[in-house]
C-alpha cells in the first residue's frame, strides 16, 4: 500500500555515523532512507546576552538545506540575502526541542549550537535533524565530562522526532516525500525518551481526521521514537 512497501508502522531504515567531521565537538551523519543529514555540534564559553550572569547554559540550532538536497537546484540563502521562514521556523524548533532534555543549570554559562545540514532531502528533515542533533549534542557533551568541565551529565532525557500521517486513509509511521506530498494529514513529533511530549506539529491538507485517528498516530510516534532513541543510545555509548 505504501510506495516505499514498507508496513504502516515500519521506519525508514536509520543510520549513524559519528565523528564524521575533524572539528566539532561532536557530529553525526544521520541517514533516515534517502534523507539524509549532517549534524556538528560546537561548544562555546559565552551565553546570549539575556541570560549572561545568570549560570544558566544555552543550546540553539541553525538549519539548512544544500542546493541540491532536492529534485531541484534551490539557490542558497545566503545568495538571497537573508533566511526564508521555513528555515527560521525549523531551527527554532531543533533549538526548543533540545533544550527540554538538557539541565542548562548543570551545562554551566556556556552555549552549545547545534548545525543541521540536510545533504539530501526526501520527507522528513527536521526530525532526522533533531534526533541526529541530540547525538552530535550528547558527543559534545561527553567531550565535557571528560575533560572535567561539568561535573554532572546535564543531558537528562533523550530527545528525537519522527513524522506520521495519513496516507491513503490509513495512519503510517516515518513519511518519505511521496507520502508527505500525497498525505491527507502530516504530523511531527518530537518527545523525550521517557513519552513526555516536547511538541506535535499536525495539519490536515483536503482531508479532516478524528480523535481516534490522533490517537493512533501518537501510538505510532512513541513507537518510533522508542526506536529512534536506542540507535541514539548506541550511536552514543
Amino acid at each position: 500500500m505504501r510506495p516505499s512497501g514498507r508496513k504502516l508502522d515500519e521506519m525508514r531504515a536509520v543510520s549513524v555515523e559519528t565523528g564524521f567531521t575533524k572539528h566539532a565537538e561532536g557530529s553525526a551523519l544521520i541517514k533516515m532512507g534517502d534523507t539524509h543529514v549532517l549534524c556538528t555540534a560546537t561548544i562555546e564559553d559565552r551565553v546570549p546576552p539575556f541570560i549572561k550572569g545568570s549560570g544558566l547554559g544555552w543550546v540553539t540550532a541553525e538549519y539548512g538545506m544544500l542546493p541540491r538536497a532536492t529534485n531541484t537546484r534551490m539557490r542558497r540563502e545566503s545568495a538571497m540575502g537573508k533566511q526564508g521562514g521555513r528555515t527560521v521556523e525549523i531551527q527554532r524548533l531543533i533549538g526548543r526541542a533540545l533544550r527540554a532534555g538538557v539541565d542548562r543549570s548543570a551545562l554551566g554559562e556556556r552555549q552549545i549550537t547545534i548545525d543541521c545540514d540536510v545533504l539530501q532531502a526526501d520527507g522528513g528533515t527536521r526530525c532526522a535533524s533533531i534526533t541526529g542533533g541530540w547525538i552530535a549534542l550528547k558527543l559534545a557533551v561527553n567531550k565535557l565530562m571528560k575533560a572535567g568541565d561539568v561535573t554532572s551529565d546535564p543531558l537528562i532525557d533523550p530527545v528525537a522526532a519522527i513524522s506520521c500521517g495519513i496516507y491513503a486513509g490509513q495512519p503510517v509511521l516515518d513519511l518519505d516525500y511521496p507520502e508527505d506530498s500525497e498525505a491527507g494529514v502530516d504530523g511531527n513529533f518530537i518527545m523525550t525518551s521517557t513519552g513526555r511530549l516536547i511538541e506535535i506539529q499536525m495539519s490536515a491538507e483536503g482531508s479532516t481526521y478524528s480523535r481516534e485517528q490522533m490517537n493512533q498516530l501518537m501510538d505510532l510516534a512513541e513507537k518510533g521514537v522508542t526506536e529512534l532513541v536506542n540507535i541514539q543510545k548506541e550511536a552514543t555509548a
